[in-house]
């Protein structure tokens, strides 16, 4: 089978208020570090014995960071199916022929599926998204909803109708 894509979008997070939250979780874990390992200080009013502390730094002050930074929303079109990969997390495939209506739109992610990620809402079905405010709406066979977010979303719109 020819897995060869006529769509392809890559789309990582790069919202600056986004990065802020995630640069200040990382220097807490940093900060307890130095203050408790290297200074020798007790970090906080509680303090955990010092192998929790490695574990929190490890965790939230070198994983969380690489984590955030390696999540990216691979939209791709492929011979027989749209390909949706959330990296490193998530993939899902819909058939062609399991798409009854698609089309591009402008949508408001925090108010339709409470903000950006792979999300689910009752009314509105689920949403794969990264940024931004534009994306192609899928009306599956069996009812369903599936939004995918896009920086080009009218071509996407386009080469997924194409494929139908």
């Amino acid at each position: 089978m020819n897995t060869e894509s006529s769509f392809s979008e890559a789309q990582r997070f790069t919202q600056v208020w986004l990065w802020v939250l995630v640069l200040v979780v990382t220097a807490i874990g940093w900060w307890g570090l130095v203050q408790q390992i290297v200074l020798g200080r007790d970090f906080g009013t509680n303090p955990a014995p010092d192998g929790i502390l490695w574990v929190i730094f490890i965790l939230f002050g070198i994983g969380f960071p690489l984590f955030f930074r390696s999540l990216k929303l691979v939209t791709e079109l492929r011979d027989d199916h749209v390909y949706l990969r959330y990296f490193p997390i998530y993939t899902r495939r819909i058939p062609y022929e399991n798409i009854r209506s698609v089309c591009a739109r402008k949508y408001r992610p925090i108010v339709e599926y409470g903000g950006w990620g792979i999300r689910w809402s009752p009314t509105n079905g689920m949403a794969y998204n990264v940024s931004g405010n534009m994306g192609v709406q899928l009306e599956l066979t069996n009812g369903k909803r599936v939004l995918i977010g896009s920086q080009r979303a009218d071509e996407l719109e386009r080469a997924i109708k194409d494929r139908m």
